[in-house]
């Protein structure tokens, strides 16, 4: 779709405003003073014997919201991203962060310096990645019964039809794997059906198979970022894993951000050890205004953000040097 076709669409669903509206669009808008509130709650696994803890970031108001989850990378918890949960909940948007116990901070905390990177290998396993995967079908399932709990924080707040799932590096694999990556080893039956839109930080490519076959039958609209120095010494992910994801996407609405000279922390909200340059304070502006736009345009509907998105507001954003690219199917 071109950018005229798509300002054409944006006039017709707004009755002749949409291209006004579009170029009034900015996704890092957010109310003056805005400081989303925090509810720390625990999903109670049964029937695995697992507690899922979450920390959910909730909008202004208490009507019900689109629902954004994310997955933190290996070694993390549900405090990672908070720049990511702060800003989505200021936009409306009730943002999910779901701590995967066997892959978090337990995995080196408490641990001797010596033998971290060896316990984080070593949890870098297909037990683990299923585990994180089943995680994510249980947790929807028990925020649509909090949904509907009065006595629960999140009662009445959610709009579970508008879900959206994110992840970064461990967090984008299991993204993947939930929103329509088939994996040999894992299986297809993981898709949720229920995720309707997807974001990748830092997605990586099967280690073995076929990359079309993985990525060839996903149905909902991706969006992947990654940088030029985007590698990981644990899983031997490198730059042109990341970049192979975007061409194996055949059947939806695909958007990809390569930010230049960002290295794997870039994501996160602090460096991480390893990192050799530093930190570019444009990369998270640059991924909270797209992220934004991606969300609004795929969950809320939002013409206006379809029309910034793959027009021109995305390079106002961005540096020079940074990449960006799209297909609107």
């Amino acid at each position: 779709m071109s950018f005229r076709s798509v300002m054409m669409t944006c006039c017709f669903l707004a009755g002749g405003a949409g291209v006004l509206a579009a170029a009034d669009y900015n996704p890092l808008a957010v109310p003056s003073g805005f400081k989303a509130k925090q509810v720390d709650l625990t999903v109670k696994d049964a029937a695995r014997k697992r507690d899922i803890p979450l920390l959910v970031y909730l909008p202004e108001k208490s009507t019900p919201a689109p629902v954004v989850l994310f997955s933190h990378g290996l070694g993390g918890t549900r405090n990672m991203g908070g720049y990511l949960g702060n800003h989505w909940a200021a936009r409306g948007y009730v943002a999910v962060f779901v701590q995967h116990p066997g892959s978090d901070d337990s995995v080196w905390k408490d641990k001797p310096l010596g033998t971290r990177m060896n316990e984080m290998r070593e949890a870098a396993s297909l037990e683990n990645l299923q585990l994180r995967i089943k995680d994510i079908p249980v947790t929807l399932d028990q925020l649509a019964a909090w949904n509907s709990d009065a006595k629960n924080a999140l009662s009445g707040r959610l709009d579970m039809k508008k879900t959206g799932m994110s992840g970064h590096s461990f967090g984008a694999v299991t993204t993947q794997a939930v929103s329509g990556q088939w994996m040999p080893l894992v299986g297809q039956k993981w898709t949720d059906p229920r995720i309707r839109a997807a974001i990748a930080f830092s997605p990586s490519s099967p280690r073995a198979g076929s990359v079309d076959r993985a990525f060839g039958s996903v149905k909902v609209p991706w969006m992947l970022m990654t940088g030029t120095n985007d590698t990981s010494p644990i899983g031997n992910s490198d730059v042109a894993s990341r970049l192979a994801v975007y061409p194996a996407l055949k059947g939806a609405p695909k958007y990809e951000l390569v930010l230049d000279g960002a290295e794997h922390s870039a994501f996160t909200d602090r460096a991480l050890p390893g990192d050799k340059n530093g930190r570019n304070p444009n990369h998270h502006r640059v991924i909270l205004a797209l992220s934004t736009a991606f969300w609004d345009a795929y969950l809320n509907g939002d013409a206006a953000a379809l029309a910034w998105l793959q027009g021109k507001g995305p390079r106002a954003v961005m540096e020079t040097a940074d990449r960006w690219r799209f297909e609107a199917k």
